[in-house]
């Protein structure tokens, strides 16, 4: 059984493209502390989407901006996304965990449901296929766990890619 659910979530995996689509609002006559934030928002925010591509078929149009005053970043389901002026929050990491701040998580009534009655037909035994069958996913403040991309420390390559299916998982399941 374990074989046949993760040759399923490997033909899942190989087979999806996305349409996320972002822009970076800059400044006509940008400072040197812009243009070095901007030039590392892009990189986060292209490997980020590059990733989504390659795991997802959501659809989202993303607003992305340098707002020195926020703390480290956030974004909401209207597709504002916005990092703060700590250069360690401009990585392909916080973009990603912001993306699916995008795409409803802890953003939505629909994800608030799903984790409060934890209904996740689609996305649960994904993560089983991966964590074993006692897996389940977790929810609080506005975020899930494991593989929500909370804090640098659950970096990896792999846990970037569960991430974005996981996601994947949660809106095919109605979030």
């Amino acid at each position: 059984m374990r074989i046949s659910i993760l040759a399923a979530a490997l033909a899942y995996a190989s087979a999806v493209s996305g349409t996320l689509t972002w822009t970076l609002q800059k400044a006509s006559n940008p400072t040197a502390d812009q243009s070095e934030a901007y030039t590392r928002i892009e990189a986060a925010m292209t490997k980020a989407v590059t990733r989504y591509h390659k795991y997802t078929q959501a659809n989202k149009t993303i607003r992305v901006y340098y707002a020195p005053g926020v703390p480290t970043a956030e974004a909401n389901y209207n597709g504002d996304l916005r990092f703060g002026s700590d250069r360690s929050y401009m990585t392909e990491r916080t973009a990603m965990h912001e993306i699916s701040h995008t795409l409803g998580v802890g953003q939505t009534a629909a994800f608030d449901q799903k984790c409060a009655a934890n209904n996740w037909p689609t996305a649960t035994p994904l993560l089983r296929s991966w964590d074993g069958a006692s897996a389940k996913i977790n929810c609080g403040g506005g975020h899930f766990w494991p593989y929500g991309l909370n804090y640098e420390s659950e970096w990896s390559e792999t846990n970037g890619n569960r991430h974005v299916q996981l996601v994947d998982a949660m809106l095919k399941d109605g979030m």
